[in-house]
């Protein structure tokens, strides 16, 4: 997902990039957490530059998504993502390794069978970082 992060407070656009890849398992449809599992890279800028900066954090992490229709709709669908990681943040002089935990609600207008907009509201904690929200934005093509 190539998108754009408005992290709080001060709602300042940050570039956010983001890759993953994920299987939907059919006997994972019961279950209420979820029926696809994910793996993702994330890079995000925590700086003074839009693009990039010494402040920006890369996050490797394991999650697992649930996807639900929405009433009158088969355009927009829901989805629901909790991920568990590790954060590499490079502001100082050492490279830090931190716990990750995103918790997200989103959802996704389909234009066709392949092409979509994410809109996504996510809940990160990293370990000795306060709890952020940040609202992110981004066009996703699926294969």
């Amino acid at each position: 997902m190539l998108g754009s992060d408005f992290d709080r407070p001060g709602l300042l656009p940050k570039a956010n990039y983001n890759i993953g890849i994920g299987h939907t398992f059919s006997f994972l449809k019961k279950d209420p957490f979820g029926d696809e599992l994910t793996f993702s890279y994330t890079y995000e800028d925590a700086g003074s530059g839009f693009w990039h900066s010494d402040q920006g954090s890369d996050t490797e992490s394991g999650g697992v998504m649930k996807n639900f229709g929405l009433p009158k709709t088969k355009v927009v669908t829901g989805y629901t993502w909790i991920q568990l990681g590790i954060t590499s943040l490079t502001g100082g002089q050492h490279v830090a390794n931190h716990l990750y935990n995103g918790e997200s609600l989103g959802a996704i207008v389909h234009f066709n069978l392949r092409n979509s907009l994410w809109i996504q509201e996510s809940f990160n904690k990293i370990v000795t970082v306060p709890w952020y929200t940040t609202t992110s934005i981004g066009y996703t093509r699926s294969w």
